[in-house]
């Protein structure tokens, strides 16, 4: 399933990126998470301040890039935003394979890399806070996601790898289904 991703970069994130670009020297791939993923591939109607990767490709670029464009660097201060490793992350366990490349070939070293948003989604389980219901509220609605791939992608490919008591995250996404999903009859269904 292919989902329209927004058109191009906004202000202050365009800036900020070419600015980034221009001081590599190969490329680099991240894979984006959190508020920025959503607000830039899927459309989510706010702003947020930081990039939220969980990989970088080449790993050693993790100093440097941190040096570049991490909180309280020279860009961030610039631009007000900054990049920002998740050093731990819940994500479904072959999210890879279903990522969007956001902006091809917009950069001559950035590449980015944003979840499906079905592994969005369910990366903000663990968490559960305020905003990351209202996204989940957003990325379901906005985007008609069926709670059976949800469903069934959680169990599959996340519930034996999270941390805490299995009951609270099966009760997160039972609720979540329940509040933010259109109700539809909930059958095993095959993903697209």
């Amino acid at each position: 399933m292919r989902f329209a991703m927004s058109p191009d970069l906004t202000s202050p994130w365009k800036e900020f990126l070419e600015e980034l670009d221009s001081f590599l020297s190969e490329p680099v791939e991240f894979h984006c998470i959190g508020g920025f993923a959503a607000v830039a591939a899927y459309g989510l109607p706010r702003s947020t301040n930081d990039l939220d990767y969980i990989t970088l490709v080449p790993g050693n670029y993790q100093a440097e890039l941190e040096e570049l464009a991490g909180q309280g660097s020279p860009l961030a201060k610039k631009y007000k935003v900054f990049m920002h490793r998740v050093g731990v992350a819940t994500v479904p366990a072959d999210y890879a394979e279903r990522m969007a490349e956001l902006f091809p070939g917009r950069f001559k070293n950035i590449r980015l890399f944003v979840l499906d948003p079905y592994d969005l989604v369910l990366s903000k389980l663990s968490r559960n806070v305020e905003r990351d219901r209202e996204d989940v509220a957003f990325l379901a609605k906005t985007l008609n996601l069926d709670a059976a791939i949800l469903k069934n992608r959680y169990e599959q490919e996340m519930k034996d790898a999270l941390i805490g008591p299995p009951e609270r995250h099966d009760n997160t996404l039972k609720f979540w289904i329940e509040a933010y999903f259109t109700k539809t009859e909930m059958h095993s269904t095959k993903e697209a």
